[in-house]
């Protein structure tokens, strides 16, 4: 009775002396490898490289303007806006300028998503009573510009998007979602056109504030 009493803990001691010498062997090799090299420069660029994305991808990000995006390089939006009228709900229009800075003389893009359906005619009609509003007092010319609008803006429905975009030599090119619908080919027209919306002589003042900035 006595030794097998004193045999289990024979053996425990023994397993206790095995795992010591294991773990000081283990511990041993350890503190023979070579301890990780760290390049601090290195991680300090790529750090630096990682908060740069992070400052500037939720503007880029929100540029869904489609191949309109080709024409304005490093498109951003710069604002955004709601146009009501008697309480009705008309458009959503976002501004969408290089690195988000907008310049009249510039490319930018100018994307207005309908709320209410209306026809190509509709819009081209209100177009030029807006640039007549405005000033317009070539009456040929602008016929030859309705013209050009009534034959390329197509009938939209609620939720449906055209985008008028300033490329860089001052003409008008016109997007209908991923559809080029075409170009006019005048630099007055392009000043007139967009300053409909973002011009100092604006009906919509608050519209354009929200657009460009109240200081633009």
């Amino acid at each position: 009775m006595q030794h097998s009493f004193h045999a289990p803990r024979q053996v425990h001691e023994t397993d206790g002396l095995q795992s010591a010498r294991s773990g000081r062997s283990a511990h041993a090799r350890a503190r023979a490898l070579p301890a990780p090299t760290i390049d601090l420069r290195r991680l300090a660029i790529l750090l630096l490289a990682v908060a740069c994305l992070l400052a500037i991808y939720p503007a880029f990000a929100r540029a869904d303007i489609g191949p309109a995006g080709r024409v304005v390089p490093s498109a951003a939006l710069v604002g955004e806006g709601r146009l009501t009228f008697l309480g009705f709900r008309i458009f959503d229009a976002e501004l969408y300028a290089p690195a988000g800075t907008y310049s009249p003389d510039k490319p930018f893009a100018l994307k207005l998503t309908y709320l209410r359906a209306f026809t190509g005619k509709a819009i081209a009609e209100q177009t030029a009573k807006e640039m007549k509003r405005q000033g317009m007092k070539d009456g040929e010319r602008l016929d030859r510009w309705i013209g050009q609008l009534e034959a390329i803006l197509p009938n939209v429905s609620k939720g449906q998007s055209i985008t008028g975009v300033r490329d860089a030599t001052g003409n008008t090119v016109l997007y209908a979602g991923n559809r080029k619908l075409g170009t006019i080919r005048d630099t007055e027209f392009t000043r007139r056109f967009f300053g409909i919306w973002l011009g100092r002589n604006t009906n919509d003042q608050g519209l354009r504030n929200k657009l460009v900035g109240a200081r633009s």
